[in-house]
């Protein structure tokens, strides 16, 4: 299964009826490092009125965790979870601090503006398409190397190389092109294919590959 993530941290700001409300998204690799995020807008924001948040900690989409941080029940935390869940942005976490304006915005109106605020974060976001990938190691000579670049080219990605006696490339494909990615490496090298693969796992390819 793919799923999105955010690449790294992005802010905006938003201001509803005089209300100012700031969105902080990070990507995560864990359920801690997104309660220490949490906890970092927090003490950044100490003087705001709520620092509600919602965040998706695993690539299946199962450690869910949502706060109101005083808003009436059900009109900040679990909107701005809904995001994340409807769009599939996983390992991610989003905390929506509010200044609050002196107007009362209603249920609806919270929930809108919660929603809204990450969508609008979501905007200034790199996204990441995480797909389930094959590692693999490839070792070849100067000659090798000059003939698989074109074939790798659109098929993999080059995750290292090392230059010595001959070459060593580390590459990445994904795992529903890994196959035919194999035989067109064996066609180009004529059968003189030295290709370990090293694991499987996710990988984070451009949102457009």
């Amino acid at each position: 299964m793919n799923y999105d993530s955010v690449c790294g941290e992005a802010e905006s700001v938003t201001v509803i009826e005089k209300s100012k409300f700031v969105c902080y998204l990070k990507g995560i690799d864990s359920e801690s490092e997104a309660k220490e995020f949490v906890e970092s807008v927090r003490k950044k924001n100490s003087l705001a009125t709520h620092n509600c948040y919602a965040y998706i900690a695993d690539e299946k989409g199962l450690v869910q965790k949502f706060s109101d941080d005083g808003e009436p029940q059900g009109t900040a935390g679990l909107p701005m979870l809904e995001v994340l869940k409807n769009q599939k942005i996983y390992k991610t976490v989003a905390v929506v601090t509010r200044y609050f304006g002196g107007i009362k915005l209603g249920t609806g109106g919270l929930c809108r503006a919660y929603s809204g605020a990450v969508c609008e974060c979501l905007k200034k976001c790199v996204v990441k398409t995480n797909k389930p990938a094959r590692f693999f190691v490839l070792e070849t000579d100067y000659a090798g190397y000059a003939k698989v670049l074109p074939v790798v080219k659109g098929k993999a990605v080059i995750a290292g190389t090392k230059f010595s006696d001959g070459v060593k490339v580390n590459f990445v494909v994904d795992e529903n092109s890994a196959e035919s990615f194999i035989l067109a490496l064996t066609d180009t090298l004529q059968g003189n294919l030295d290709l370990t693969e090293t694991k499987r796992g996710y990988y984070s390819f451009d949102k457009n590959s």
